[in-house]
């Protein structure tokens, strides 16, 4: 069973694509400091590393021709919550396009395109429908729902929205739960307790697993990477220093409150609740919900990747920021794994 796998990102949904039996193929991703991160974990794949507007679709016939699948997460953009919300006057909105050419070429069984959930939304529902249409066009019945990783197992609370199409006939639904919970205790306790500017290149697992969840992101690694805290200033690590376990900027003396819009600011994330959406400026306690639940400092890149639910034999290359962008981006794997394997059970009855 083989996937192609479009504005790839780091890979979340090629890593639950993998985990459900599938082989990728082919990748496209154009940030090249993120897309030598997708090579690294993924040794096997032919991966593009060009924008998708600049490339002739055609010259990968080769690998069209093999897909059963193609997956893919278009810019998103024109329809984040953050800035504007453009609408069918950003160009932005329309890297869908690209997905529906290479489904054209390619006509694999299935194909899932995923984004964030205003895609359903913005212009009264004129992206959702055009995407649905065209692809109906095409030959392909389309389900679309809005999904939230936490009913996956996914310690975290995070709302996809997610195109399922089928050649034919729709023999599949998306799911929407595996009645799995998870916490950020669950998730993060057995990593080492460093403090503010602490960390090296790799730890060796100190003790068993605490939950279930750890072992399962453990999955035959033998220690972690990618575990290095902030350095934060003496005021912030003051200001933290403030903060009890489960409480947030309210306990805060007036002096260090401060006028940051995002919410979840200065607050810490509560052990045995799933974590707020991590984007990709979890290092700062001024940008999100990103605290760690005891200790004076926010997040590190292995915690966020425990809590997107990525494996710890999973590494992430570049500079820190390319890192926090890697993994604040991607799509949570256990997440794609649920659809992946409901898509595998098809392919599987029809060999």
């Amino acid at each position: 069973m083989k996937v192609i796998d479009l504005f790839a990102g780091v890979g979340g949904l090629s890593q639950g694509f993998i985990k459900a039996g599938f082989e990728i193929i082919l990748a496209n991703e154009y940030d090249k400091e993120i897309a030598e991160a997708y090579k690294f974990n993924h040794r096997n794949t032919k991966v593009i590393t060009e924008d998708i507007r600049d490339v002739n679709i055609a010259d990968w016939l080769p690998y069209l021709e093999q897909a059963d699948v193609v997956i893919g997460g278009p810019p998103c953009q024109g329809f984040s919550q953050k800035g504007k919300r453009m609408n069918i006057d950003d160009d932005r909105n329309f890297m869908f396009k690209y997905f529906i050419e290479v489904v054209k070429l390619a006509r694999p069984r299935f194909f899932l395109l995923e984004n964030v959930p205003n895609i359903t939304t913005t212009s009264d529902g004129f992206f959702k429908n055009q995407i649905i249409e065209e692809f109906n066009n095409l030959g392909y019945e389309v389900t679309n729902k809005v999904l939230n990783s936490v009913n996956f197992g996914v310690p975290q609370q995070r709302k996809r929205a997610f195109f399922l199409g089928q050649f034919g006939k729709l023999d599949i639904e998306l799911p929407l739960t595996n009645d799995k919970r998870t916490s950020v205790k669950d998730a993060i306790y057995d990593l080492p307790f460093i403090q503010s500017g602490e960390g090296k290149d790799f730890y060796e697992y100190d003790g068993k697993p605490q939950s279930d969840y750890q072992k399962l992101m453990r999955n035959k690694s033998k220690g972690i990477y990618n575990h290095f805290a902030t350095k934060h200033s003496k005021i912030a690590l003051e200001r933290l220093s403030l903060i009890p376990k489960g409480m947030g900027k309210e306990v805060l003396p007036q002096e260090h409150r401060t006028k940051s819009i995002y919410s979840g600011t200065w607050s810490r994330l509560k052990e045995d609740e799933p974590a707020a959406t991590i984007t990709t400026r979890f290092d700062t306690p001024s940008s999100g919900l990103f605290t760690h639940p005891i200790l004076n400092r926010c997040l590190t890149v292995r915690e966020a990747a425990r809590i997107q639910s990525f494996d710890d034999n999973f590494i992430f290359t570049g500079n820190k920021s390319s890192q926090m962008k890697q993994v604040g981006n991607a799509v949570p794997p256990l997440m794609a794994f649920e659809i992946a394997n409901r898509i595998s059970t098809i392919l599987k009855q029809s060999k």
